[in-house]
């Protein structure tokens, strides 16, 4: 499906009814929305992991502009500010109104993007392997820690020079050890619909990522936050998240770190993962 927002045409899906049946009664689920990382994947990257939490949850996939489905698209507005923008545009014309926020790693970039410039309208955010700014050193060290020094190497040309050659070297040494366990669904990645020159606009040296730095706005942020990561993750160690908890008000954030567990834990440890994020959401609507 699509819906056009400031001039885009994005792409979305939904998995899971809003009104589930209970006997005589229709019980209202809140509407989660899923966001996929990257950037300039699509939400195929989420799925079906997250199919699992249709029974407590409407899903809502959503491809961000210049990514998957919704190309193509002015590069001039791939930005962490439009994206951000965008997800409360989606609610506004979709008439979802509090809704929960899921991003995972770039996702979770746009998640922060989205509660910051947004005060007041999510109804809670979960951020899963992601970082409020990105320190390179650490990446490189844990990425050794986990392939040894051709890891290491293969990570620093990736993102201090982004050439096609240093991109298909980072893919054949790197990506491998992102997870701790083989993938669940081995099609998974097969689905997904890429947009390399959306990845590179936004992680090449002196892209945005390379500049933002989100910790200082998350002080104000008025929603609870579950904040979630694999302490096996190299691209964004585990301590990225504990600085994104660190900086958001400790009333309304919850930290948790899954052991053996890489990028996304939710892929290497569902049952534990999805546990703890069922009770938050629970926790959210109890309040």
């Amino acid at each position: 499906m699509f819906i056009t927002v400031h001039g885009q045409r994005l792409f979305f899906d939904i998995v899971g009814e809003q009104l589930r049946i209970d006997g005589p009664r229709l019980i209202e689920k809140p509407t989660l929305i899923a966001m996929h990382g990257g950037p300039g994947f699509d939400h195929q990257r989420l799925r079906p992991d997250m199919d699992a939490l249709a029974d407590v949850a409407q899903i809502l996939y959503l491809d961000h502009r210049g990514n998957g489905r919704s190309m193509p698209s002015d590069p001039a507005t791939w930005t962490l500010a439009q994206w951000g923008d965008d997800v409360r545009a989606v609610c506004d014309q979709l008439g979802i109104s509090r809704p929960i926020v899921f991003g995972n790693s770039f996702g979770g970039l746009v998640a922060m993007s989205y509660m910051i410039r947004h005060p007041g309208h999510p109804a809670g955010v979960i951020l899963s392997s992601s970082g409020a700014w990105y320190d390179f050193d650490l990446i490189f060290d844990a990425f050794e820690r986990r392939g040894g020094r051709p890891a290491r190497i293969a990570a620093e040309n990736f993102w201090r020079r982004q050439t096609p050659q240093d991109q298909a070297e980072y893919h054949r040494v790197c990506s491998p050890l992102y997870s701790t366990r083989p993938a669940a669904d081995p099609h998974q990645a097969g689905r997904t619909i890429l947009n390399p020159a959306m990845s590179r606009h936004f992680l090449q040296p002196g892209g945005e990522l390379h500049r933002m730095d989100l910790r200082p706005a998350l002080q104000s942020v008025d929603c609870p936050v579950l904040v979630i990561a694999g302490r096996e993750d190299p691209i964004t160690p585990p301590e990225f998240s504990s600085e994104i908890a660190a900086h958001l008000p400790a009333h309304n954030t919850a930290l948790h770190l899954f052991d053996d567990c890489g990028h996304g834990p939710f892929r290497d440890a569902p049952d534990q993962v999805w546990s703890v994020v069922r009770e938050w959401i629970a926790g959210l609507n109890s309040q």
